[in-house]
């Protein structure tokens, strides 16, 4: 039995009840479903805001971030006055407001092997808005093993990609992509960017299709990936089909539980930017500063982009850009004493591998970058 509408929630969806595709009982649907979205940030902000708006009865928000000021430019369900608080607080504070006729619950905690089931199990459609590959491959899996489909969405700079995942009519993620990349090879959009209005793009599809899902009309992105580039503004797709040996999906499944998706991708499972090399080859700002200040002889390698340059840099740094470091090792003298940095971490802890690689041992690794050398020794600096 679908739940009757208000006289006043019928005046709300007027626009809605006049489309004969949705119309008076769509509504209802949309009024009885339950849709989890992980992550409430770029992706989540646009599809939150829009599944609310399209009252949609009960969504789930799972993310354990706060919300800072290098979000806004593009997290755009939260706004200044919520800078520091929980994002899954503000994202439901904007959501009852734009629709108090809904039901929001939060999840204030990653989403893991541990307590994906627990959460998923009771939602109709499961929105994928993270950006790091363990929570993408979990993701998957839950909704596999629990016969749910999964939105996909994904962005990096002016580029982004969405498809509908569902073993049950087609293709999964893992049918796609079976095995992660290589750690490091596919920077985040904290380390390569994003220009603030593209998860707008790609997360309004991904809410568009969540919508179809419960209305049951349209022919959703199941066995499409829809590709978008936002500087020739082009819409392609690729067509998938069902890989039969698929490890979660096919008929004979290696995956039948969750596993340490962590260990499977080879990266911390969570969004945050800072980077470290582990505590034997990190050194912290305050501890590189006193070092110059003594005079230790002590080589900086920025390996920053060039353009980076214009927002911050530090004195006597020679820049070697990551992509650039393996063809330049010969710069390099192995007895010097080296001090890796990038932004926050990341690049140049996966520089020190590579130096590590090649026989470099006098190298460390600036932990959290040069946005750590702003905050701790020179806040005449700017953090990005």
């Amino acid at each position: 039995m679908l739940p009757i509408l208000s006289h006043e929630e019928i005046l709300r969806y007027s626009r809605h009840l006049l489309i004969p595709e949705v119309g008076l009982e769509g509504q209802r649907k949309l009024k009885a479903a339950s849709i989890l979205v992980i992550g409430t940030g770029g992706l989540g902000s646009p599809v939150a805001l829009y599944l609310a708006a399209a009252g949609v009865g009960h969504i789930g928000l799972v993310d354990y971030d706060v919300v800072d000021s290098s979000n806004l430019q593009r997290q755009v369900i939260h706004g200044t006055a919520s800078v520091g608080e929980l994002k899954v607080e503000s994202a439901r504070r904007r959501m009852l407001d734009l629709n108090p006729g809904i039901e929001v619950e939060v999840y204030n905690e990653p989403f893991t092997s541990a307590n994906a089931m627990r959460i998923a199990s009771d939602y109709d459609v499961i929105v994928d808005g993270t950006d790091n590959f363990p929570t993408r491959y979990l993701s998957n899996d839950v909704c596999v093993l629990l016969g749910k489909p999964n939105v996909y969405g994904s962005i990096f700079r002016f580029e982004g990609q969405a498809s509908v995942f569902d073993a049950r009519r087609g293709p999964c993620y893992r049918c796609l992509f079976p095995e992660p990349p290589p750690p490091g090879l596919v920077p985040s959009c904290a380390e390569g960017g994003v220009l603030g209005v593209l998860p707008g793009t790609i997360g309004t599809i991904q809410a568009t299709e969540a919508l179809k899902l419960v209305l049951g009309i349209g022919e959703p992105l199941i066995g499409r990936l829809l590709l978008y580039n936002a500087l020739d503004m082009s819409f392609d797709f690729v067509n998938l089909k069902k890989n039969p040996k698929c490890k979660v999906c096919s008929p004979e499944p290696e995956i039948t539980e969750l596993i340490d998706y962590e260990a499977f991708c080879g990266v911390p499972g969570h969004d945050h930017e800072e980077g470290s090399a582990g505590k034997e080859w990190d050194i912290t700002a305050r501890d590189l500063a006193e070092r110059l200040k003594n005079g230790t002889p002590l080589r900086l390698i920025d390996v920053r982009e060039p353009h980076e340059l214009e927002i911050s840099r530090l004195p006597g740094a020679q820049l070697i850009p990551l992509g650039q470091l393996a063809a330049r090792l010969s710069e390099l003298d192995s007895a010097e004493e080296i001090v890796l940095f990038c932004k926050a971490g990341t690049r140049s802890a996966r520089a020190l591998e590579l130096l590590l690689s090649a026989g470099f041992r006098k190298v460390k690794n600036l932990k959290g970058g040069i946005n750590a050398w702003a905050r701790e020794v020179d806040p005449s600096l700017p953090i990005y």
